[in-house]
């Protein structure tokens, strides 16, 4: 199979049971950012603000990641618990994701773009 060139195409490659996360990870993203574009950087789905990234997600078999969530002091006790590697939020798909968290790091993270 190529690589994927959109957003969709990633989406639609992923593994089954990723894909919804994937999904609702992406609608939760333009919810909480409505000005925020999308590419695929690195051959994964990219969020951009006037065309430089500000977050990036994967989804794999077991599990889906937001990327890169350096430091957030008003979310580090939250954010804890998913951290997986220096800059990488996982979450298992076993677990119900914390969808609310999710978008609210993704603000932090445009906001911290924006500046």
């Amino acid at each position: 199979m190529s690589e994927p060139t959109t957003v969709d195409e990633y989406i639609a490659a992923a593994p089954e049971g990723t894909r919804s996360a994937l999904v609702e990870i992406r609608r939760r993203v333009h919810q909480a950012v409505p000005e925020a574009g999308e590419k695929i950087s690195y051959r994964i789905p990219t969020f951009t603000l006037d065309g430089k990234y500000f977050a990036y997600m994967a989804g794999y078999e077991n599990h889906v990641s937001i990327y890169p969530v350096t430091t957030l002091p008003s979310l580090n006790e939250e954010i804890a618990p998913y951290r997986s590697g220096k800059g990488t939020l996982k979450f298992s798909l076993d677990q119900p994701i914390p969808y609310e968290l999710v978008e609210r790091v993704v603000t932090a993270l445009s906001q911290s773009r924006r500046r």
